[in-house]
């Protein structure tokens, strides 16, 4: 009898102690994997209607690019992106580079972490998580946007970012519109946001095929894994630079087109099917091709179009 009662005592120590040691190693793999953590409002940038001109090193228009996951990577050159020679985005950001003059356009692309780790991964896979990435590629933008404000006060904007890029580029533009941003909101021409993980299907103004579904964040809301946080749809919207940005979501594309709420279980029949279509039909890495409209222009090419004719009519700032 005893001994039994060793034996049960025994078995619950070591069941303690796994659990225990369960835990730990839980607690850790959060920690280790990130909270989500952007930076938040800031004050709204005093206003320019005063200021005169500004130093002539300025450019009149600041364009800034955000890559995708794995297309971009820390200590790369904003001027010549080598991180990845096949990023999305270097197809808008080399031909504005070749048409205009830096004087005109500076042409500024982020470089940050751009990874996206798998949670389950066994063993870990070496990647930052999706939560780290995002808030420091947010962290590096508002910086470079602040810092150029702060020099360049009469220096107009335009903001354009693909996938990863663009859920940082739309949640700052998101901040902008709110008056909340590293810039006056007066100051931004435009913003251009290709398969946006944050896409809600009223913000904005669509280009391309009509897309019924919205951004994975959306579709996924409330989801947690360890350094993954969905965070919704963005309060607000774009605010007032709703009418001043772009967005572009190819058909089938469950980065920017997941079915609605997929958590509910209502929602499942319809929400089953379109695995395949994501599993059949890998869109997103397609986007140089994605046809927008009757005139066979890319989404690539339509961007860069796009952000031509804003720049050409761009004022051009008096110089000290």
């Amino acid at each position: 009898m005893v001994r039994t009662k060793q034996r049960r005592s025994g078995r619950r120590i070591v069941v303690l102690g796994a659990l225990l040691l369960l835990a730990v190693v839980l607690v850790l793999w959060y920690l280790l994997a990130g909270r989500l953590d952007l930076p938040g409002p800031t004050p709204t940038p005093p206003g320019t209607d005063e200021t005169q001109s500004q130093p002539a090193s300025c450019p009149d228009v600041q364009v800034v690019a955000v890559p995708g996951t794995w297309e971009s990577a820390i200590g790369d050159d904003p001027y010549n992106p080598a991180a990845n020679p096949m990023s999305l985005m270097l197809n808008v950001t080399r031909p504005l580079q070749e048409q205009f003059d830096p004087q005109r356009a500076d042409v500024y692309t982020v470089p940050y972490v751009a990874q996206f780790s798998n949670p389950i991964a066994i063993p870990p896979d070496g990647q930052q998580s999706y939560n780290n990435s995002r808030g420091a590629g947010t962290a590096a933008t508002t910086e470079i946007l602040a810092q150029r404000f702060a020099e360049c006060p009469l220096t107009n904007y335009v903001l354009t970012g693909f996938s990863q890029g663009a859920v940082i580029v739309g949640d700052i533009a998101s901040q902008i519109g709110a008056g909340n941003g590293p810039v006056p909101a007066d100051r931004v021409l435009g913003v251009a946001l290709i398969a946006d993980g944050r896409r809600d299907g009223a913000s904005g103004t669509d280009i391309g095929q009509p897309v019924a579904g919205v951004g994975a964040e959306l579709s996924l809301d409330g989801l947690r894994l360890p350094g993954i946080t969905m965070t919704g749809a963005r309060a607000g919207g774009f605010g007032s630079l709703d009418d001043r940005t772009i967005q572009i979501c190819a058909p089938t594309d469950s980065i920017c087109d997941a079915p609605p709420n997929a958590f509910n279980p209502s929602n499942w029949a319809t929400a089953a099917p379109r695995i395949l279509e994501y599993v059949n039909n890998p869109i997103h890495a397609q986007y140089n091709t994605y046809v927008v409209d009757e005139n066979g222009t890319t989404a690539t090419q339509w961007i860069t179009s796009w952000a031509t004719e804003l720049i050409e009519e761009a004022p051009h700032p008096a110089e000290e």
